[in-house]
């Protein structure tokens, strides 16, 4: 499994127009063609342009940078958000990476220009989150399905939980074949 995660994209687009990661920005990626010069696969790093692509959070209480609370990576602000979406003409930046209440959470609040999406329902356990996943149509119309736990969940939401936890009822499951990890 270790050998995928180190094989696996660090970053994507979606038409152009939507960035997408795990974490969040670093003050080390000067261009996209930054993201395409780490070598893969890679084995992660506790600081520097990779280890900020995968942990680095957006924050409300700065403008630019500051060292995460978290110990890792960096915390960035609404300005460094703005300059990087325009520079690179991107519209919406999507990460993961953090526990949002809703499953889904955008910043800054005002312009939606980035969103955290978390799709873990109760996070391990000790967090009463619900999860989501982000859908974009092919007019770019994004939207979302939220999972909620179990104990909030409408009486349809648990019909449709409990069609998603069933086994196939056909031996015909497809299987990806796995990258080449050398």
């Amino acid at each position: 499994v270790n050998a995928v995660f180190r094989a696996l994209p660090i970053a994507a687009t979606i038409d152009e127009r939507i960035f997408c990661t795990h974490g969040g920005l670093s003050p080390e990626l000067k261009s996209l063609d930054d993201i395409l010069r780490i070598p893969r696969p890679t084995d992660l790093t506790v600081e520097g342009l990779l280890c900020d692509l995968l942990w680095s959070d957006p924050s409300t209480e700065i403008d630019t940078w500051a060292p995460s609370d978290r110990g890792v990576s960096w915390l960035f602000g609404r300005e460094v958000l703005d300059e990087f979406l325009k520079k690179n003409n991107f519209d919406l930046f999507v990460r993961a990476h953090q526990v949002v209440e809703a499953g889904f959470e955008f910043f800054p609040k005002d312009t939606r220009q980035l969103v955290t999406v978390f799709s873990a329902v109760n996070y391990c356990g000790h967090f009463d989150n619900a999860g989501a996943m982000l859908i974009i149509d092919k007019e770019m119309t994004c939207s979302f399905r939220v999972l909620r736990p179990p104990e909030h969940q409408t009486k349809e939401e648990e019909k449709t939980s409990a069609l998603l936890k069933r086994p196939p009822t056909s031996g015909n499951i497809i299987r990806p074949e796995a990258p080449s990890v050398d």
